[in-house]
């Protein structure tokens, strides 16, 4: 049993993305030999990662239980060394897109680079992560039904309403990849390298990821449909959407004058 087999089977029969497989060699990799590790090795090693932020280790301890849960599944290991760790608890915070002056500074500042525009806007207008920004084909895109197919995580593909301001960003359809105009499409972290360099030069303290959770927080106020926009989003848990449903600007401002 080796860590390449369970990448492998990951990758094949799970459909993990290459961004979720890179987590698993790294976590897998901080262990001497994780297919041989005893229960004290596994809490030896936790034991060194308290210093890190609870984010980081529950998402660690997630890597390491993943693995051992196919090497019990298929009869490599006998037990889990991992029985006796508690996930460290995570403080919520609500979700913060980026804001509309921000956004505009993004735009005005992508006016000769037409491929982060096309980028900026599917993630801002259509909450599309990155990665599904980067793989996005005109042949997926229906115009006459203003749609847009998007193959997310777990290979599932989701249908996304295509707006007037969206369609305007996207727009002439040059056939082949639509943020590069029909050329050879980005990888995902390579689109996102370049969209939060750009986002640093222009001062502005956000990731492409940011441009979704704007996206994300507005629908849920304006349509208060907690499922439809889980739904849209790609979501498979319908709490992952809850996080996004905070109480609204006017709500909260109405708040703050009746207690003036």
């Amino acid at each position: 049993m080796t860590v390449d087999d369970f990448l492998t089977w990951a990758r094949d029969d799970r459909n993990r993305s290459p961004h979720t497989l890179a987590r698993y060699r790294a976590t897998l990799g901080q262990l001497d030999d994780p297919g041989a590790a005893t229960r004290e090795d596994v809490e030896a090693w936790w034991a060194t990662r308290l210093h890190l932020a609870p984010a980081t280790r529950a998402n660690e301890l997630a890597c390491l239980r993943s693995f051992y849960a196919w090497a019990t599944r298929f009869g490599h290991r006998a037990d889990d060394p991992t029985r006796r760790l508690d996930a460290p608890k995570v403080d919520n915070r609500i979700p913060r897109g980026i804001g509309e002056a921000d956004l505009k500074r993004l735009f005005a500042a992508t006016e000769d680079i037409p491929d982060l525009r096309r980028a900026i806007a599917l993630g801002a207008y259509g909450g599309l992560r990155v990665s599904e920004a980067a793989g996005l084909d005109w042949s997926h895109v229906d115009l006459e039904r203003r749609r847009l197919y998007v193959r997310g995580k777990g290979r599932k593909e989701r249908a996304i309403g295509l707006g007037a301001v969206l369609l305007d960003k996207l727009l002439p359809d040059t056939g082949g990849n639509v943020v590069t105009a029909g050329g050879r499409p980005y990888a995902g972290p390579t689109l996102q390298r370049k969209v939060n360099r750009l986002m640093h030069r222009e001062g502005i303290d956000s990731t492409f990821h940011d441009l979704r959770k704007r996206g994300a927080s507005l629908a849920i106020a304006r349509t208060h449909d907690i499922y439809a926009v889980s739904k849209a989003f790609g979501w498979s848990s319908i709490e992952t959407a809850s996080s996004y449903a905070a109480v609204s600007d006017d709500t909260l401002d109405a708040i703050a004058e009746a207690m003036s």
